[in-house]
Order: C-alpha cells, then sequence, then structure tokens
C-alpha cells in the first residue's frame, strides 16, 4: 500500500553529520527507497530548497544550513521486525571512534539497491543504531571480498576521500586470470567508458577510437606477478586510479580473464570451474580480493597498513592448483 515519508514539507536543520555532505547523497540517505531519479527530479523542479533558495544536485550542505524537503510518497511493504538486518557480522581490521575497516565476504554488495534490499552499510547502520554517523569510504565490487574502509565521523569521510582523490592511499588486490602471464611487472594504462547493454546493465570497456577517448576516465592498473601455473596467473593489482570494474576491464582487454568474472570473464571457463571434477577444482565465485590498503589515519596522521588474508576457498584453490592440477 502507498506510504508517505511525510505529509508536510519537513524543514532539516544540517548538524555536523551532514556538513559538506552534497545535497543529492543527504536526500538519497533521508529519503529511502525513494528511487534516485525522483529525487533528481524534485531537485531540478525546486521542490528542495536549501535556506529558501534553489539549489543544483552539486551543492554541498553547510553547518547550519535549513533544507526543505517537500511530501514524498513511495510503495511500502509490510515487514516484521524480525528479519529487517541481515545478521551477518563481519571480521574487523580496524576500529576506533573515527573509523571501521572490516573484511567484506564476497557475494555481499556494499549498499542495497538494483534489488538488494540491504548492503554491507545497510547492515552495519542496524547492528549500530547508536551511532550516529557510518558511511562508506570506498566501494568493493559484490563478488570481490577483501578490505572495505568506513568512516564514523564526516570529517574522516571527508579526509579519506581527499587522500583517494589525491592519490595518496595505496590499494592492492589480489587476482587469478586465464593464461600464463609473461612479464614481472607491468604497467598499464587504458582509458575506460561506461555503458549500458540492451537489458539496461553497467558495463565498462576500454575506449577504443579518438572520439571514445576524447570522453574516457583515464585509468592506470599496476600489475605485478606473484606466481605462474599452466593454465593460470597469480597477480597482485594495485589501483592508481579508482575507476568502476577497472582491475577486471583490464585484464579482459589484454587476454587474461579473471576466474570467475560474470561480467567481462571467460564464460566457458566459469562454468567449467564451478563444476566439481572430484580433483578439488572448484572455483563459485570471481577470483579478486582487496588484499591490501595503505593510508594515513583521517585524525591521528599515523600510517595504517591492512591486510586481508584470502578466503579460504581462494587459498584451496590455489593449493590445489599447486598439485599440477591442470585444464583439459
Amino acid at each position: 500500500m502507498p506510504g508517505i515519508i511525510s505529509e508536510h514539507a519537513v524543514v532539516k536543520q544540517i548538524d555536523e553529520t551532514a556538513e559538506s555532505q552534497r545535497i543529492d547523497n543527504f536526500l538519497i540517505r533521508s529519503l529511502k527507497g525513494i528511487p534516485r531519479r525522483h529525487i533528481y527530479q524534485l531537485l531540478r523542479s525546486g521542490q528542495v530548497r536549501v535556506n529558501s533558495k534553489r539549489i543544483d544536485a552539486s551543492y554541498r550542505l553547510q553547518l547550519g544550513d535549513k533544507v526543505r524537503i517537500p511530501p514524498v510518497i513511495r510503495s511500502v511493504k509490510p515487514v516484521s521486525s524480525q528479519g529487517m538486518y541481515r545478521t551477518d557480522r563481519f571480521n574487523i581490521l580496524y576500529q576506533d571512534d573515527h573509523l571501521l575497516v572490516i573484511d567484506k565476504p564476497a557475494g555481499i554488495a556494499v549498499h542495497g539497491g538494483s534489488g538488494i534490499s540491504h548492503g554491507v552499510i545497510e547492515q552495519l547502520r542496524g547492528q549500530h543504531p547508536d551511532w550516529k554517523f557510518l558511511e562508506l569510504v570506498h566501494r568493493l565490487d559484490r563478488e570481490t571480498s577483501g578490505i572495505l574502509l568506513l568512516a564514523r565521523k564526516r570529517q574522516s569521510l571527508l579526509e579519506l576521500h581527499r587522500q583517494i582523490r589525491e592519490g595518496t592511499v595505496e590499494k592492492h588486490y589480489l587476482t587469478l586470470v586465464r593464461g600464463k602471464w609473461k612479464n614481472s611487472v607491468q604497467n598499464v594504462r587504458l582509458p575506460l567508458n561506461k555503458y549500458l547493454t540492451a537489458a539496461g546493465e553497467r558495463r565498462v570497456a576500454v575506449a577504443a577510437g579518438r572520439n571514445d577517448q576524447d570522453k574516457a576516465q583515464q585509468a592506470h592498473t599496476l600489475f605485478t606477478l606473484q606466481k605462474a601455473w599452466e593454465d593460470f596467473s597469480l597477480l597482485d593489482a594495485e589501483l592508481k586510479t579508482g575507476r568502476t570494474h577497472q582491475i577486471r576491464v583490464h585484464l579482459a582487454h589484454l587476454g587474461f580473464p579473471i576466474a570467475g568474472d560474470d561480467k567481462y570473464g571467460d564464460f566457458g571457463l566459469n562454468k567449467q570451474l564451478q563444476k566439481d571434477d572430484g580433483k578439488g577444482q572448484v572455483l563459485r565465485r570471481m577470483f579478486l580480493h582487496a588484499s591490501a590498503f595503505t593510508c594515513t589515519h583521517p585524525v591521528t596522521g599515523d600510517l595504517l597498513r591492512l591486510e586481508a588474508p584470502l578466503p579460504d576457498e581462494l587459498r584451496v584453490f590455489l593449493r590445489n592448483l599447486d598439485l599440477n592440477i591442470h585444464l583439459p
């Protein structure tokens, strides 16, 4: 049945938990369940106002701003108080009053949307209702495991975003690709473009012609060979830029698709790896793991070196490769 977030316009005064946040992101969080396209329509039509003035989606909120939020109707499905949040308990790699770092399992989205009701951020907010602020510092693909940073203070979020923007953080991933990688170290600089498939799914591709390259995002990945087998290679991928699906697209373009990648990978290989052949060479997820992250603590200035070990299923797969189990 239809539900109303508010029957009348609501005015919210901005405090330190929302200071410097973009107005569109503030509304997305405040108006849970409302499609983003509707939120941007409210902004374009001037129904959302800050200090009685029209603003665009890029406006950053200031301390003391008064935000007018118009009445908004959404569809509400009745839910019980039980089961609103999954009970996943994440392995915590680091935690203090400013920062939370977890080891995200594969198969869990970092946030809700696109048919996913609750991602990591919603689960953690549900588990810690007393926390006034919790936001993702960066993102991982749903099928990627490993290090995920979340900020518990807005100033910490802004400082970490600055470090990422200025390239002072280090982000390393371990990935297994099909094929025998030759170079011990290889810099890959290939610009990327986003596009939508006929089914409306988001995809990324290496920019081809000059026109594509003019509007593309520059992308740089440093690959270091860790170990090579007959059919596979284990690589360390250091992100020099943080574009959507960057590692996956760079490797697929070079002819070394990531094992288990259901968007850019070798689909025949993936299907083969999902079958239990009795030899232990089974892989039912993408082999991409955020293994290390180095940054400066946003408050203390201390150097933080964070590491997440390979999940058991990936470690077992590598062990079986060492037993000289090859693809037929």
